[in-house]
């Protein structure tokens, strides 16, 4: 293969990949407690027979950026936003403990807590399930306390306490569920010092402007790896055609 070719090829093939990576945090810019994923072209050696100096350029993630959205008030009783630092801990589909910064949390017919998509809360003891109750609130610590269905505002108990954990951020890795775990897996230990706050949401932080703009500049990029692919194969014509005239 021409190797102009091969080299602009190759270039469009990552040029699409990280444009699907903008595409994707760009269509969660309103999704509650998203982190934007970042990526960045690095030079990797070509795999396969021939000289170790051969290197491609390779669109290759660099990871998640942490950064606090803003905040969204609601008034919901079972919308919390953590302050500064720190995750809810919610039981992830395999069972596994897994973090999560979107706090607009439902409550199952069961009376079991979970977040937007219906994944466990974790208290203290695992699950955290309400008894059948008329008022639910969330107190700056984590505690969850209900007004059982039937009683009066004197009778406000107790039932939980959301986990509430705030690990080192390069323990952190993103999974395909769309939550965070521990890079090498397990549990971290709740910190009393994480607090949340009721009746707030965190937004996403996703810039949907500076997203765009990244978006066109990737597409320019592409635009101009086509036109490379192009030119070669004009060339490559050209050279036949003039070797067919000999």
């Amino acid at each position: 293969m021409d190797r102009s070719l091969y080299v602009a090829m190759t270039g469009a093939t990552q040029m699409m990949r990280a444009q699907t990576e903008v595409a994707h945090n760009l269509a969660n810019a309103d999704t509650v407690g998203f982190k934007a994923q970042m990526s960045a072209f690095q030079a990797l050696p070509v795999q396969g027979p021939g000289l170790p100096t051969r290197i491609n350029g390779v669109a290759q993630g660099e990871g998640v950026n942490l950064a606090a959205g803003s905040e969204i008030q609601t008034g919901r009783e079972l919308d919390v936003a953590v302050q500064g630092e720190g995750w809810i801990a919610v039981q992830a589909a395999d069972g596994s403990e897994a973090y999560t910064r979107a706090g607009n949390l439902q409550l199952t017919p069961d009376g079991l807590l979970t977040d937007a998509r219906g994944n466990l809360v974790l208290g203290d003891g695992g699950p955290i399930s309400l008894p059948p109750a008329t008022q639910v609130s969330i107190g700056n610590d984590g505690t969850v306390s209900v007004v059982p269905t039937g009683q009066g505002p004197e009778t406000i108990a107790s039932v939980g306490r959301i986990k509430l954990v705030n690990p080192p951020a390069n323990q952190l890795a993103l999974g395909s569920d769309g939550l965070m775990h521990l890079a090498g897996g397990g549990t971290t230990p709740a910190d009393a010092a994480v607090g949340l706050k009721s009746g707030v949401l965190e937004s996403s932080n996703v810039s949907p402007s500076q997203t765009l703009v990244q978006m066109i500049e990737l597409s320019r990029q592409y635009e101009l790896q086509v036109k490379a692919i192009k030119n070669a194969d004009d060339n490559a014509q050209a050279a036949t055609r003039l070797l067919q005239l000999t």
